[in-house]
């Protein structure tokens, strides 16, 4: 993995980026540096504390993509995912993999009758490894790890029952520097771009059989926690709406309490292949 490296992107968590320590209880032996702001009030004590650091101007950063507001609030990762990409072009690395700072686990995810119950990963490097194959060899521009609550309802959730490629691409991204494109919204970032680049004919998704898990957001200070908090559910997934209308739309989710959230529809969201057919 010589001209791979993972980015953890960080704001105000100097004292407990779990990430670090995950990766390396899950037998990850690569590159890791950490990406932080400089409107980050702790960006020194990052310094101080790890040898791997990288800092960048979050406003320069701010013009060269659209935020969909302009509300002047940088309290949000989109400016950091964007970064990455130029950082690991100057650092000389072909492939990167943008992590949040506040993983717990990485674990495989594969369902059959015998078997429910998810399994540690203890061969890291193996696996990204593995993606790192996949994604050379398609034309896929980002694939990510899938998350805990995409399975939930366990083997009759819908991505343990039919465990295949989903367009969604969010909270991880293994990427290279050969397929560029940039993250848009200053909230819901994830979301906005793989929805609408998807629609323009980017290709994204999410691997099925592994999986990562992280702290709660509203409960984990820092990061993006303060800007969830003022903002909620409701604003945030609008923005998706903002960039997508004809085939996004809020809706409620959850069980006994309920919260507004975005809710894609596929088949009008991205380009469709027709099968060829000789007889036609």
């Amino acid at each position: 993995m010589n001209d791979f490296v993972i980015f953890i992107l960080s704001h105000g968590r100097p004292e407990n980026i779990y990430t670090i320590k995950t990766l390396y209880k899950h037998g990850y032996t690569g590159d890791i540096i950490i990406i932080v702001d400089n409107e980050d009030k702790t960006a020194n004590q990052y310094f101080n504390k790890y040898e791997n650091v990288k800092i960048f101007n979050k406003k320069e950063v701010s013009k060269t993509f659209d935020e969909a507001d302009n509300f002047e609030d940088r309290r949000a990762i989109v400016y950091a995912r964007n970064v990455c990409f130029d950082i690991a072009k100057k650092l000389g690395y072909k492939y990167f993999m943008e992590l949040d700072d506040d993983y717990t686990y990485f674990e495989y995810r594969v369902y059959n009758n015998k078997r429910q119950k998810p399994t540690n990963i203890y061969c890291l490097d193996k696996v990204i490894l593995a993606l790192l194959e996949f994604y050379k060899s398609t034309k896929f521009d980002a694939i990510s790890f899938a998350q805990g609550g995409d399975y939930i309802g366990g083997k009759n959730n819908k991505m343990a029952k039919n465990p295949t490629i989903f367009r969604k691409c969010m909270n991880s991204f293994i990427c290279s520097v050969d397929r560029p494109f940039k993250f848009i919204g200053r909230i819901n970032e994830d979301v906005n771009t793989y929805v609408y680049k998807q629609s323009k004919g980017l290709l994204m998704g999410t691997i099925p059989f592994v999986a990562l898990g992280q702290k709660t957001t509203q409960k984990n200070k820092g990061g993006m926690t303060e800007l969830y908090l003022d903002n909620g559910t409701y604003i945030k997934s609008f923005y998706t709406i903002i960039f997508s209308p004809s085939s996004t739309h809020i809706k409620p989710m959850g069980d006994k309490h309920y919260r507004l959230h975005h809710c894609i529809q596929w088949d009008k969201a991205v380009p469709k292949i027709v099968k060829e057919n000789n007889n036609a």
